[in-house]
Protein backbone atom coordinates (compact mmCIF):
# COMPACT_ATOMS: atom_id res chain seq x y z
CA UNK A 1 0.00 0.00 0.00
CA UNK A 2 1.48 3.22 -1.00
CA UNK A 3 0.24 6.87 0.51
CA UNK A 4 -0.06 10.58 -1.03
CA UNK A 5 -1.44 13.45 0.47
CA UNK A 6 -3.73 15.75 -1.74
CA UNK A 7 -2.63 20.18 -1.99
CA UNK A 8 -4.79 21.86 -3.73
CA UNK A 9 -3.28 22.78 -7.55
CA UNK A 10 -4.39 24.62 -10.90
CA UNK A 11 -5.69 21.41 -12.50
CA UNK A 12 -7.47 20.44 -9.17
CA UNK A 13 -5.69 18.26 -6.70
CA UNK A 14 -1.82 16.88 -6.01
CA UNK A 15 -1.14 13.59 -4.65
CA UNK A 16 1.44 13.51 -1.85
CA UNK A 17 -0.53 11.93 1.37
CA UNK A 18 -3.48 9.56 -0.03
CA UNK A 19 -4.40 6.01 0.67
CA UNK A 20 -4.77 4.19 -3.20
CA UNK A 21 -5.81 0.68 -1.97
CA UNK A 22 -9.38 -0.75 -2.69
CA UNK A 23 -11.70 1.10 -0.29
CA UNK A 24 -13.28 -1.64 2.04
CA UNK A 25 -16.78 -2.21 1.03
CA UNK A 26 -15.89 -1.58 -2.50
CA UNK A 27 -16.25 -4.32 -5.30
CA UNK A 28 -14.14 -3.94 -8.15
CA UNK A 29 -16.90 -4.47 -11.07
CA UNK A 30 -15.98 -6.81 -13.95
CA UNK A 31 -15.14 -5.40 -17.21
CA UNK A 32 -14.26 -6.91 -21.22
CA UNK A 33 -11.26 -5.31 -22.71
CA UNK A 34 -11.62 -2.74 -24.83
CA UNK A 35 -11.59 -4.73 -28.19
CA UNK A 36 -15.20 -5.44 -26.61
CA UNK A 37 -14.94 -9.29 -26.31
CA UNK A 38 -15.73 -10.72 -22.61
CA UNK A 39 -12.97 -11.26 -20.77
CA UNK A 40 -13.25 -13.00 -17.25
CA UNK A 41 -9.23 -11.91 -16.21
CA UNK A 42 -10.02 -8.09 -17.12
CA UNK A 43 -10.53 -6.70 -13.69
CA UNK A 44 -9.70 -2.65 -12.87
CA UNK A 45 -7.05 -2.17 -10.35
CA UNK A 46 -7.66 0.94 -9.08
CA UNK A 47 -4.16 1.06 -6.78
CA UNK A 48 -2.68 0.34 -10.30
CA UNK A 49 -3.94 3.40 -12.33
CA UNK A 50 -3.74 5.36 -9.17
CA UNK A 51 -0.90 5.17 -8.33
CA UNK A 52 0.51 5.91 -12.32
CA UNK A 53 -2.27 9.02 -12.15
CA UNK A 54 0.19 10.03 -9.58
CA UNK A 55 2.74 10.63 -11.91
CA UNK A 56 0.82 12.81 -14.20
CA UNK A 57 -0.79 15.25 -12.11
CA UNK A 58 2.24 17.61 -11.24
CA UNK A 59 2.85 17.70 -15.23
CA UNK A 60 -0.89 17.74 -15.84
CA UNK A 61 -0.55 21.04 -18.34
CA UNK A 62 1.80 19.59 -20.92
CA UNK A 63 -0.29 16.03 -20.27
CA UNK A 64 -3.46 17.47 -21.46
CA UNK A 65 -1.31 19.15 -24.22
CA UNK A 66 -0.16 16.30 -25.72
CA UNK A 67 -3.26 14.76 -25.48
CA UNK A 68 -5.07 16.67 -27.73
CA UNK A 69 -2.13 17.25 -29.77
CA UNK A 70 -2.37 13.22 -30.65
CA UNK A 71 -6.06 13.31 -31.12
CA UNK A 72 -6.49 16.07 -33.49
CA UNK A 73 -3.48 14.58 -35.73
CA UNK A 74 -4.80 11.65 -35.60
CA UNK A 75 -8.60 12.31 -35.62
CA UNK A 76 -8.45 15.91 -37.12
CA UNK A 77 -12.19 15.67 -37.75
CA UNK A 78 -12.64 15.58 -34.11
CA UNK A 79 -11.49 19.45 -33.81
CA UNK A 80 -14.85 20.84 -34.59
CA UNK A 81 -16.47 19.01 -31.40
CA UNK A 82 -14.19 21.24 -29.37
CA UNK A 83 -14.11 25.25 -28.79
CA UNK A 84 -11.66 27.38 -30.49
CA UNK A 85 -10.04 28.18 -27.52
CA UNK A 86 -8.70 25.26 -25.37
CA UNK A 87 -6.95 26.47 -22.26
CA UNK A 88 -10.30 25.87 -20.25
CA UNK A 89 -11.22 22.82 -22.10
CA UNK A 90 -8.05 21.02 -21.05
CA UNK A 91 -8.72 22.17 -17.32
CA UNK A 92 -12.29 20.58 -17.58
CA UNK A 93 -10.92 17.25 -19.05
CA UNK A 94 -8.28 16.55 -16.58
CA UNK A 95 -10.88 17.85 -13.52
CA UNK A 96 -13.23 15.10 -14.94
CA UNK A 97 -10.35 12.42 -15.53
CA UNK A 98 -8.90 12.97 -12.13
CA UNK A 99 -12.99 12.86 -10.59
CA UNK A 100 -13.26 9.56 -12.57
CA UNK A 101 -9.66 7.86 -11.31
CA UNK A 102 -9.94 8.69 -7.76
CA UNK A 103 -13.57 6.80 -8.03
CA UNK A 104 -12.47 3.56 -9.39
CA UNK A 105 -12.93 1.46 -6.44
CA UNK A 106 -16.17 2.95 -5.16
CA UNK A 107 -18.78 1.76 -8.35
CA UNK A 108 -21.80 3.37 -7.15
CA UNK A 109 -20.48 7.02 -7.01
CA UNK A 110 -18.53 6.45 -10.14
CA UNK A 111 -21.43 5.21 -12.02
CA UNK A 112 -23.41 8.06 -11.42
CA UNK A 113 -21.04 10.31 -12.28
CA UNK A 114 -20.13 8.32 -15.62
CA UNK A 115 -23.98 8.16 -16.83
CA UNK A 116 -23.92 12.31 -16.49
CA UNK A 117 -20.95 12.54 -18.20
CA UNK A 118 -22.48 10.33 -20.98
CA UNK A 119 -25.50 12.21 -21.02
CA UNK A 120 -23.96 15.64 -20.75
CA UNK A 121 -21.49 14.36 -24.34
CA UNK A 122 -24.67 14.37 -26.27
CA UNK A 123 -24.88 18.11 -26.47
CA UNK A 124 -21.43 18.38 -27.92
CA UNK A 125 -22.36 16.01 -30.24
CA UNK A 126 -19.94 12.96 -29.43
CA UNK A 127 -21.21 9.56 -30.05
CA UNK A 128 -20.21 6.04 -29.75
CA UNK A 129 -18.17 6.41 -32.86
CA UNK A 130 -16.18 8.59 -31.32
CA UNK A 131 -15.17 7.08 -27.97
CA UNK A 132 -12.08 4.33 -28.94
CA UNK A 133 -10.01 7.43 -30.68
CA UNK A 134 -10.97 9.38 -27.82
CA UNK A 135 -9.68 6.77 -25.69
CA UNK A 136 -6.52 5.49 -27.38
CA UNK A 137 -5.64 8.99 -27.48
CA UNK A 138 -5.54 9.25 -23.32
CA UNK A 139 -4.01 5.66 -22.98
CA UNK A 140 -1.01 6.93 -25.25
CA UNK A 141 -1.01 9.81 -23.02
CA UNK A 142 -1.02 8.13 -19.78
CA UNK A 143 1.97 5.77 -21.04
CA UNK A 144 3.78 8.78 -22.38
CA UNK A 145 3.72 10.51 -18.78
CA UNK A 146 3.63 7.89 -16.10
CA UNK A 147 6.99 7.06 -16.45
CA UNK A 148 8.49 4.48 -14.52
CA UNK A 149 5.00 3.50 -13.33
CA UNK A 150 4.36 2.27 -16.32
CA UNK A 151 4.28 -1.31 -16.79
CA UNK A 152 2.03 -3.82 -18.92
CA UNK A 153 0.22 -4.67 -15.60
CA UNK A 154 -0.16 -0.74 -15.47
CA UNK A 155 -1.39 -0.90 -19.08
CA UNK A 156 -3.79 -3.76 -18.43
CA UNK A 157 -5.56 -1.74 -15.28
CA UNK A 158 -5.83 1.64 -17.49
CA UNK A 159 -7.49 -0.66 -20.72
CA UNK A 160 -9.75 -1.87 -18.08
CA UNK A 161 -10.78 1.10 -16.63
CA UNK A 162 -11.13 3.01 -19.89
CA UNK A 163 -13.55 0.42 -21.39
CA UNK A 164 -15.52 0.82 -18.05
CA UNK A 165 -15.92 4.78 -18.70
CA UNK A 166 -16.02 4.31 -22.11
CA UNK A 167 -19.16 1.48 -22.52
CA UNK A 168 -20.89 3.33 -19.38
CA UNK A 169 -21.23 6.66 -21.09
CA UNK A 170 -22.11 5.13 -24.25
CA UNK A 171 -25.04 3.26 -22.48
CA UNK A 172 -26.03 6.34 -20.89
CA UNK A 173 -26.29 8.16 -23.92
CA UNK A 174 -28.39 5.74 -25.57
CA UNK A 175 -30.79 5.63 -22.74
CA UNK A 176 -31.36 9.26 -22.93
CA UNK A 177 -31.64 9.19 -26.35
CA UNK A 178 -34.70 7.32 -26.18
CA UNK A 179 -36.48 10.34 -24.50
CA UNK A 180 -34.29 13.45 -24.55
CA UNK A 181 -33.17 15.64 -27.49
CA UNK A 182 -29.16 16.77 -27.19
CA UNK A 183 -30.18 20.20 -26.85
CA UNK A 184 -33.21 22.44 -27.12
CA UNK A 185 -33.51 25.56 -29.74
CA UNK A 186 -34.28 28.48 -27.04
CA UNK A 187 -36.08 32.07 -27.90
CA UNK A 188 -35.16 34.55 -26.29
CA UNK A 189 -38.73 36.41 -25.35
CA UNK A 190 -37.38 38.93 -22.86
CA UNK A 191 -34.53 40.76 -21.76
CA UNK A 192 -34.32 42.91 -18.50
CA UNK A 193 -31.56 44.81 -17.84
CA UNK A 194 -31.49 45.08 -13.76
CA UNK A 195 -27.68 46.14 -13.41
CA UNK A 196 -24.87 46.92 -15.48
CA UNK A 197 -23.54 43.60 -15.66
CA UNK A 198 -26.95 41.69 -14.57
CA UNK A 199 -29.77 41.00 -16.99
CA UNK A 200 -32.82 38.49 -16.35
CA UNK A 201 -33.40 36.34 -19.47
CA UNK A 202 -36.97 34.67 -20.10
CA UNK A 203 -36.55 32.13 -22.82
CA UNK A 204 -39.06 29.39 -24.95
CA UNK A 205 -37.76 26.03 -25.59
CA UNK A 206 -39.17 25.03 -29.47
CA UNK A 207 -39.74 21.80 -27.60
CA UNK A 208 -41.12 20.46 -23.77
CA UNK A 209 -37.88 20.55 -21.53
CA UNK A 210 -38.75 18.95 -18.17
CA UNK A 211 -37.44 20.16 -15.01
CA UNK A 212 -37.66 20.38 -11.40
CA UNK A 213 -38.04 23.73 -9.40
CA UNK A 214 -34.26 23.92 -8.20
CA UNK A 215 -32.14 22.53 -11.06
CA UNK A 216 -30.23 24.48 -13.85
CA UNK A 217 -29.51 23.97 -17.45
CA UNK A 218 -26.29 24.41 -19.86
CA UNK A 219 -26.87 27.45 -22.25
CA UNK A 220 -24.93 28.34 -25.45
CA UNK A 221 -24.90 31.62 -27.14
CA UNK A 222 -24.70 31.87 -31.24
CA UNK A 223 -21.79 33.88 -30.36
CA UNK A 224 -19.48 31.44 -28.84
CA UNK A 225 -20.20 28.02 -30.50
CA UNK A 226 -19.36 25.12 -28.29
CA UNK A 227 -18.96 27.03 -25.37
CA UNK A 228 -21.71 25.88 -22.55
CA UNK A 229 -21.92 27.55 -19.06
CA UNK A 230 -24.94 26.34 -16.32
CA UNK A 231 -27.49 28.66 -15.09
CA UNK A 232 -30.06 27.91 -12.47
CA UNK A 233 -33.95 28.25 -13.72
CA UNK A 234 -35.28 31.31 -11.59
CA UNK A 235 -39.22 29.98 -11.76
CA UNK A 236 -41.00 26.97 -11.13
CA UNK A 237 -42.27 25.25 -14.01
CA UNK A 238 -45.11 27.18 -16.47
CA UNK A 239 -48.07 26.06 -18.30
CA UNK A 240 -46.08 27.97 -21.33
CA UNK A 241 -42.56 26.13 -21.19
CA UNK A 242 -40.85 29.42 -20.92
CA UNK A 243 -38.10 29.38 -18.06
CA UNK A 244 -35.97 32.41 -16.50
CA UNK A 245 -32.30 32.77 -15.94
CA UNK A 246 -30.53 35.22 -14.37
CA UNK A 247 -27.39 35.97 -15.63
CA UNK A 248 -24.63 38.75 -14.69
CA UNK A 249 -21.97 39.48 -16.37
CA UNK A 250 -18.34 38.27 -15.64
CA UNK A 251 -15.25 40.05 -16.62
CA UNK A 252 -13.85 38.06 -19.41
CA UNK A 253 -16.58 35.81 -19.75
CA UNK A 254 -17.45 34.46 -22.88
CA UNK A 255 -21.24 33.61 -22.96
CA UNK A 256 -22.13 35.53 -19.90
CA UNK A 257 -20.94 38.89 -21.10
CA UNK A 258 -22.64 37.59 -24.75
CA UNK A 259 -25.97 36.86 -23.32
CA UNK A 260 -26.08 40.33 -20.72
CA UNK A 261 -24.86 42.58 -23.23
CA UNK A 262 -25.07 41.00 -26.74
CA UNK A 263 -28.76 39.25 -26.66
CA UNK A 264 -32.14 40.52 -27.52
CA UNK A 265 -35.86 39.47 -27.61
CA UNK A 266 -36.23 36.79 -30.96
CA UNK A 267 -32.23 35.57 -30.68
CA UNK A 268 -31.74 31.99 -30.27
CA UNK A 269 -29.85 30.17 -27.80
CA UNK A 270 -29.34 26.41 -27.22
CA UNK A 271 -29.74 24.55 -23.99
CA UNK A 272 -28.97 21.45 -22.38
CA UNK A 273 -31.15 19.23 -19.96
CA UNK A 274 -31.99 20.34 -16.70
CA UNK A 275 -29.63 18.91 -13.93
CA UNK A 276 -28.98 19.25 -10.09
CA UNK A 277 -30.30 17.42 -7.01
CA UNK A 278 -31.43 20.88 -5.10
CA UNK A 279 -35.33 20.33 -5.45
CA UNK A 280 -38.13 19.99 -2.98
CA UNK A 281 -37.94 17.17 -0.70
CA UNK A 282 -41.49 15.04 -1.85
CA UNK A 283 -42.95 14.07 0.73
CA UNK A 284 -41.51 16.96 3.68
CA UNK A 285 -44.05 18.95 5.58
CA UNK A 286 -41.04 20.80 7.34
CA UNK A 287 -40.62 24.27 7.17
CA UNK A 288 -37.95 25.62 4.92
CA UNK A 289 -35.04 28.01 5.26
CA UNK A 290 -33.87 29.25 2.02
CA UNK A 291 -30.70 31.73 1.87
CA UNK A 292 -29.88 32.96 -1.38
CA UNK A 293 -26.45 35.56 -2.15
CA UNK A 294 -26.57 37.48 -5.25
CA UNK A 295 -27.78 35.13 -8.21
CA UNK A 296 -28.12 32.61 -5.95
CA UNK A 297 -31.58 33.50 -6.27
CA UNK A 298 -32.25 31.92 -8.90
CA UNK A 299 -32.92 28.49 -7.63
CA UNK A 300 -34.18 29.40 -4.56
CA UNK A 301 -36.98 31.59 -5.92
CA UNK A 302 -38.04 28.67 -8.03
CA UNK A 303 -38.51 26.57 -5.25
CA UNK A 304 -40.66 28.90 -3.47
CA UNK A 305 -42.25 29.71 -5.96
CA UNK A 306 -43.44 25.64 -6.33
CA UNK A 307 -43.90 25.49 -2.63
CA UNK A 308 -46.10 28.34 -2.05
CA UNK A 309 -48.47 27.53 -5.01
CA UNK A 310 -49.23 24.19 -3.45
CA UNK A 311 -49.82 25.99 -0.08
CA UNK A 312 -46.73 24.07 1.29
CA UNK A 313 -44.92 24.79 5.11
CA UNK A 314 -43.58 28.07 6.15
CA UNK A 315 -40.63 29.45 4.25
CA UNK A 316 -38.30 32.27 5.24
CA UNK A 317 -35.82 33.63 2.81
CA UNK A 318 -32.96 35.38 3.53
CA UNK A 319 -31.54 37.68 0.83
CA UNK A 320 -28.54 39.26 0.77
CA UNK A 321 -26.30 41.38 -1.50
CA UNK A 322 -23.06 43.94 -0.68
CA UNK A 323 -25.45 47.07 -1.69
CA UNK A 324 -29.46 47.74 -1.86
CA UNK A 325 -28.89 47.63 -5.40
CA UNK A 326 -27.37 44.15 -5.36
CA UNK A 327 -30.84 42.99 -4.39
CA UNK A 328 -32.06 43.13 -8.14
CA UNK A 329 -35.14 41.05 -7.66
CA UNK A 330 -36.96 42.52 -4.44
CA UNK A 331 -39.49 44.01 -6.20
CA UNK A 332 -40.69 40.80 -7.60
CA UNK A 333 -40.01 39.31 -4.32
CA UNK A 334 -41.96 41.43 -2.84
CA UNK A 335 -44.59 41.13 -4.50
CA UNK A 336 -44.41 37.18 -4.13
CA UNK A 337 -44.41 37.70 -0.35
CA UNK A 338 -46.93 39.58 -0.59
CA UNK A 339 -49.05 36.94 -2.31
CA UNK A 340 -47.82 33.92 -0.38
CA UNK A 341 -48.79 34.19 3.47
CA UNK A 342 -46.17 31.24 4.05
CA UNK A 343 -43.12 33.20 2.91
CA UNK A 344 -41.33 35.71 5.16
CA UNK A 345 -38.54 37.77 3.32
CA UNK A 346 -35.62 39.21 5.21
CA UNK A 347 -33.47 41.34 3.08
CA UNK A 348 -29.64 41.70 3.93
CA UNK A 349 -26.74 44.13 3.26
CA UNK A 350 -23.36 43.63 3.98
CA UNK A 351 -21.64 47.34 2.75
CA UNK A 352 -24.01 49.80 2.78
CA UNK A 353 -24.36 51.44 6.03
CA UNK A 354 -27.55 53.69 5.24
CA UNK A 355 -29.36 50.51 4.47
CA UNK A 356 -32.77 50.20 6.66
CA UNK A 357 -32.96 46.54 7.02
CA UNK A 358 -30.66 43.91 7.79
CA UNK A 359 -27.10 44.80 8.43
CA UNK A 360 -24.37 42.18 8.03
CA UNK A 361 -23.29 38.65 6.64
CA UNK A 362 -25.96 36.47 5.78
CA UNK A 363 -24.41 33.46 8.11
CA UNK A 364 -24.21 36.09 10.92
CA UNK A 365 -27.78 37.35 10.16
CA UNK A 366 -28.89 33.39 9.94
CA UNK A 367 -27.17 32.48 13.50
CA UNK A 368 -28.62 35.42 15.10
CA UNK A 369 -32.63 35.38 14.14
CA UNK A 370 -33.35 32.09 16.05
CA UNK A 371 -33.72 27.78 15.80
CA UNK A 372 -33.26 26.18 12.31
CA UNK A 373 -33.12 22.85 13.55
CA UNK A 374 -36.02 21.67 12.27
CA UNK A 375 -36.02 23.11 9.12
CA UNK A 376 -35.09 22.08 5.29
CA UNK A 377 -32.57 24.58 4.15
CA UNK A 378 -32.05 25.21 0.82
CA UNK A 379 -28.79 27.57 0.10
CA UNK A 380 -26.96 28.86 -3.23
CA UNK A 381 -24.26 32.10 -3.45
CA UNK A 382 -20.91 32.92 -3.51
CA UNK A 383 -18.94 29.62 -2.08
CA UNK A 384 -17.80 31.85 0.57
CA UNK A 385 -21.23 32.61 1.79
CA UNK A 386 -21.86 28.98 1.10
CA UNK A 387 -18.90 27.76 3.05
CA UNK A 388 -19.87 30.16 5.97
CA UNK A 389 -23.91 29.11 5.75
CA UNK A 390 -22.41 25.14 6.42
CA UNK A 391 -20.73 25.91 9.45
CA UNK A 392 -23.08 28.03 10.98
CA UNK A 393 -25.41 25.47 10.36
CA UNK A 394 -23.75 22.88 11.48
CA UNK A 395 -23.05 24.46 15.10
CA UNK A 396 -27.03 25.42 15.67
CA UNK A 397 -27.46 21.71 15.30
CA UNK A 398 -28.84 21.46 11.85
CA UNK A 399 -28.51 17.68 10.52
CA UNK A 400 -26.42 17.68 7.32
CA UNK A 401 -29.50 15.67 5.76
CA UNK A 402 -31.26 18.65 5.74
CA UNK A 403 -28.91 20.97 3.90
CA UNK A 404 -29.45 21.06 0.39
CA UNK A 405 -27.57 22.32 -2.12
CA UNK A 406 -25.71 21.58 -5.80
CA UNK A 407 -22.33 20.30 -6.53
CA UNK A 408 -20.39 22.35 -9.36
CA UNK A 409 -19.84 20.32 -12.62
CA UNK A 410 -16.40 19.70 -13.16
CA UNK A 411 -17.41 20.13 -16.96
CA UNK A 412 -18.69 23.98 -16.47
CA UNK A 413 -16.03 26.39 -15.16
CA UNK A 414 -12.77 26.35 -13.22
CA UNK A 415 -13.05 26.75 -9.01
CA UNK A 416 -10.28 25.61 -6.34
CA UNK A 417 -11.20 22.32 -5.02
CA UNK A 418 -11.38 21.47 -1.26
CA UNK A 419 -8.30 19.82 0.01
CA UNK A 420 -9.55 16.73 1.30
CA UNK A 421 -10.11 13.46 -0.69
CA UNK A 422 -10.15 10.23 1.05
CA UNK A 423 -10.14 6.95 -0.69
CA UNK A 424 -9.75 4.61 2.13
CA UNK A 425 -13.00 4.41 3.66
CA UNK A 426 -16.14 1.92 2.70
CA UNK A 427 -17.89 4.92 0.50
CA UNK A 428 -15.22 7.42 -1.31
CA UNK A 429 -15.69 10.81 -1.55
CA UNK A 430 -14.29 14.15 -3.24
CA UNK A 431 -14.88 17.74 -0.62
CA UNK A 432 -15.96 20.18 -3.67
CA UNK A 433 -16.91 23.85 -2.73
CA UNK A 434 -20.56 24.15 -2.34
CA UNK A 435 -22.18 26.07 -4.80
CA UNK A 436 -22.01 25.80 -8.48
CA UNK A 437 -19.96 28.62 -10.39
CA UNK A 438 -20.64 30.06 -13.63
CA UNK A 439 -18.81 32.56 -16.23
Amino acid sequence: MREFSLTPSRYGFRCLEAVVAPAPGCQTPDVANRRGSPDEQARLNPTLVKESFAHIEPVAGKAMAYFYGRLFVANPDLRALFPLAMDRQRDRFFRALARIVWSLDCPEELTAFLQQLGRDHRRFGVTARHYPEFMDALLATVREFSGPAWSDEVAAAWDAALDLVARSMIKAADDDAKHAPSWWLAEVVGHQRRSADLAVLTVRPDQPLGYLAGQYISVQSARWPRQWRNYSIANAPRDDGTLTLHVRGIAGGLVSTALVHHTVPGDTLLLGPARGTMTVQPGSDRDLLCVAGGTGLAPIKAIIEQVAAADGPAITLLYGARTEAGLYDLRELRELEASSPSLALVTVVSDEPGWGGEQGMLPDVMRERGEWQDREVYVCGPPEMVTQTQAVLADLGVPASRLHYDEPDPLNELVPLSTRVRISEPTCWVLWPRDRIVR
